[in-house]
């Protein structure tokens, strides 16, 4: 396969991405090819492990456009690390247009693939475009009350309860501070995007900045830090709630280990979209990423497309060894 560097503009910015192309093979029909659109989570870039699921869709025939939102990564942007939901959504809807306008691309082979808080984007994207061939919903964020419900049964232990009210106090006075700032078209005020309780950190818990490192490779200078203002908008994004909306199949898959976004309101979204369905593992949020986890849900999610992206007149991309995915655990 091929990897290319294939900016596009939003806003006039620009998005920076990569593009794999596959290689050609004589098993597969000639002509275009589908292709996968694929951007990270929270706070995250596409160096962050993002090519491993590239190169295997690449390698099970469909192109893979991989970039970073504006403010983010190797992409434009002025104010660096603000993480503005209305803005990323418009970065994967001009990254759509773009991917469709590339020549060897087929435009109504489409997909998108979304993990964690990108879940949630591709959901908002989906139901908005009906023209698109599917969609990968990898450990989705879905909605900000229920993520709220899940922080608020967490642990038990004596002065947890405690900790984790002084911990959010602390982020959303950073969090309105930071929005005043943003008003006046200040720098913005960071906080980190993961640490211990009382860090301040969004995703604050046991563990939580070593689990989200473990994604990021060697010599990758990835920044554990985000605008605060992102704290008084989580909770109420609820892209979820679109899910009846979306008419092309989609994939969500869950991990029942997972304490970031709770795996209930995902598989509700895979029962309320009209061509969803699900698959489940017993993993964590993070191991989804490497590992076990990885191999599992990649596995899955090639298998998806693969029965999805079909060319015109019944011929697909599928490789010989894909099957349907296994039951989900009991």
């Amino acid at each position: 396969m091929s990897r290319i560097d294939h900016g596009f503009p939003v806003g006039g910015d620009e998005c920076a991405a990569w593009l794999y192309r596959p290689d050609p093979d004589p098993d597969r029909a000639d002509g275009p090819v589908p292709a996968v659109v694929l951007a990270h989570g929270f706070g995250m870039t596409r160096d962050c492990r993002l090519d491993a699921w590239a190169r295997r869709f690449a390698a099970a025939g469909f192109a893979a456009l991989v970039f970073d939102y504006r403010g983010f990564g190797d992409s434009g942007g002025r104010h660096r690390q603000v993480l503005d939901i209305a803005a990323q959504r418009a970065d994967w809807r001009a990254a759509v247009a773009h991917v469709r306008a590339t020549d060897g691309i087929d435009p109504d082979r489409v997909a998108l693939w979304g993990t964690s808080f990108s879940g949630g984007h591709v959901l908002s994207v989906a139901a908005d475009d009906p023209r698109l061939a599917a969609v990968v919903a990898q450990v989705p964020f879905v909605d900000g009350p229920a993520l709220l419900r899940g922080a608020r049964r967490g642990p038990r232990e004596p002065g947890a309860l405690a900790a984790r009210v002084r911990h959010t106090a602390r982020l959303v006075g950073a969090a309105l501070g930071d929005e005043v700032r943003g008003r006046l078209g200040r720098a913005p005020l960071l906080v980190p995007v993961a640490g211990e309780v009382g860090s301040g950190a969004v995703i604050a818990g046991p563990g939580a900045e070593r689990a989200i490192r473990h994604l990021v490779p060697d010599g990758v200078a990835w920044r554990n830090e985000v605008a605060a203002r992102i704290a008084l908008r989580v909770p109420l994004d609820r892209p979820g709630r679109r899910a009846s909306q979306i008419r092309c199949p989609l994939l969500v898959a869950v991990c029942d280990g997972d304490t970031v976004t709770p795996p209930g309101p995902a598989l509700a979204v895979a029962a309320a979209a009209p061509r969803g369905e699900a698959v489940r593992h017993a993993f964590s949020h993070f191991e989804a990423y490497v590992g076990a986890g990885f191999e599992a849900l990649c596995a899955q999610e090639v298998e998806f497309l693969s029965r999805h992206l079909r060319a015109p007149g019944g011929t697909t991309a599928t490789p010989p060894t894909a099957r349907r995915p296994p039951a989900p655990p009991p």
